[in-house]
């Protein structure tokens, strides 16, 4: 460390020695001291999707796939005031960075609870000397309220010394995107449009959807002195944007609640991306996810990702949230290689990444794909929370265990050693019923279990595999670094590094 600031090269390369892929202490099992995280929390309230109140203000997602999705409506209106008040027209950000820098990236940050806060010792501790962050996505759960960023936005962060930028999620948009223009844009409410009742879906619509909250200007006041330094100050002008670096452009698109963009956004997209510099694309919902592929649509024809593939455009790489765990595909097209990543590890509660089938997706191959976390310690973790809560304990599957039928089920060379790991029938059909094997049916582990069972589980106790981006640029090189928060003592002291890859500009 020289002025406080980290030597990121020396704590990636001791990162890579205590990461999950060495040793399970490096996962975070068997975890014998909590880290300092739980000190920084200001209450000891967990998120819980079972509030029915919760459910309810959450009710917009579920509207917008019945009746459609009118974010690209209410977007153009959030996009049109910021013009009125004299925005840079293509809403571009110029950042002073010089010719070496750096910057993190988390995505799904806001549950305001345990597995949130485990991240902010790391991010601080690898944060120092970044020039700023940014959000990928969902940046206040559940419904992205203006009244609701002290605890889950300003407080975590406040100790870290730079800007920070965002791209809204869909739970950000259940509040009609008004709290997040609040914050990151310093936007002032939309008019009300009242429409007498219609006998059409966009009416029904109307009926049930969730309105914006009124914001309580003078608690956000003060939740905006705990970030209220110069050198932490930061305006988007819009939730879509491009900040310039100099050597390296980063582009940031809004995919509100379905995941797609309107077509004002989309040729102002294809606008900015026909700069010739080096590009990074950071969306709210990830192209390359679970050896799927999500385009991402644009109103009126095309799609985001055949802006990213075109060479003239000049994207290195992807970075999207949503999905709370890390992946990264590593895509070729036409001669040269486009990384794919899923970032959505920085706060909220981690999706299984064992029901990740062989990688095959995009000519990607399976030992080019890599995962956080491992795809068996994902499928120990849930055996662990079923076992427990199910009163069966026949259904745990232990680390070592979880690796090795992972490993047999993919066709995989396991991550970490895994010497002595007995596979029984036991454990064989425990993993098909949690999701690891192929079954007609196991039990919830993905979105289900997201909204419904998991909060039937204690979260606030590690390991919670929670990770966030540490993005580099020196010389002609980027480098885009995975560090993972376990919520326990060692790993803040030491962030494991659980992924890296080097880019050439």
């Amino acid at each position: 460390m020289v002025d406080g600031v980290v030597d990121v090269g020396a704590a990636a390369a001791r990162g890579k020695q205590v990461s999950s892929r060495v040793s399970e202490e490096g996962a975070g099992w068997n975890c014998q001291e909590i880290g300092t995280f739980a000190a920084l929390r200001p209450n000891t309230n967990s998120f819980t999707w079972l509030n029915p109140k919760t459910l309810w203000r959450s009710r917009n997602e579920i509207l917008s796939g019945l009746f459609g999705d009118p974010s690209a409506q209410v977007r153009r209106r959030w996009v049109a005031a910021q013009r009125e008040r004299g925005v840079d027209p293509d809403f571009r950000i110029t950042h002073e960075v010089g010719e070496e820098y750096s910057f993190l990236v988390l995505g799904d940050t806001g549950e305001g609870d345990a597995s949130q806060y485990a991240v902010v010792p790391g991010l601080l501790k690898l944060g120092s000397g970044t020039s700023f962050a940014v959000v990928a996505s969902d940046v206040i759960y559940p419904t992205g309220s203006g009244n609701e960023y002290c605890d889950k936005f300003f407080r975590p962060y406040k100790d870290y010394r730079a800007p920070i930028y965002a791209v809204p999620g869909n739970h950000d948009w259940y509040d009609g995107l008004g709290g997040f223009m609040r914050v990151f844009c310093d936007a002032r409410p939309l008019k009300v449009e009242r429409q007498g009742f219609r006998l059409s879906p966009g009416g029904l619509r109307g009926l049930l959807w969730k309105k914006p909250d009124p914001i309580d200007e003078a608690a956000l006041a003060e939740a905006q002195k705990m970030r209220h330094g110069p050198e932490q100050r930061a305006v988007q002008p819009a939730p879509y944007w491009v900040l310039d670096l100099g050597r390296l452009l980063l582009v940031g698109i809004d995919t509100g609640i379905r995941g797609d963009i309107d077509r004002e956004q989309g040729e102002w997209l294809r606008r900015v991306s026909a700069d010739p510099r080096p590009k990074i694309l950071i969306t709210g919902k990830p192209i390359y996810v679970r050896n799927d592929y999500h385009p991402c649509a644009i109103e009126g024809g095309g799609t985001v990702d055949e802006i990213v593939r075109d060479p003239a455009s000049n994207y290195v790489a992807a970075i999207g949230g949503d999905v709370h765990n890390y992946q990264r595909f590593p895509v070729r097209v036409d001669g040269r290689t486009i990384q794919y990543i899923v970032s959505g590890g920085g706060g909220a509660f981690m999706h299984a990444t064992h029901t990740i089938p062989r990688v095959d997706v995009g000519g990607v191959h399976e030992d080019e794909f890599k995962c956080y976390p491992l795809r068996g310690d994902s499928l120990s973790f849930y055996s662990l929370l079923y076992s427990r809560r199910l009163r069966m304990r026949w259904l745990y599957i232990t680390p070592e265990q979880g690796l090795a039928l992972m490993s047999r089920q993919i066709g995989n060379r396991p991550p970490r050693p895994t010497p002595g790991a007995a596979i029984t029938a036991r454990t064989r059909w425990a993993a098909r019923i949690l999701g690891g094997w192929p079954m007609p049916f196991h039990l919830p582990v993905g979105r289900v279990f997201h909204r419904y069972i998991s909060e039937l589980s204690d979260w606030d106790t590690p390991p919670f595999f929670k990770s966030f981006l540490h993005v580099s640029v020196t010389g002609d090189r980027l480098k885009i670094r995975c560090f993972a928060a376990t919520g326990c003592l060692p790993q803040e002291i030491e962030p494991p590094l659980e992924d890296e890859v080097e880019i050439p500009l």
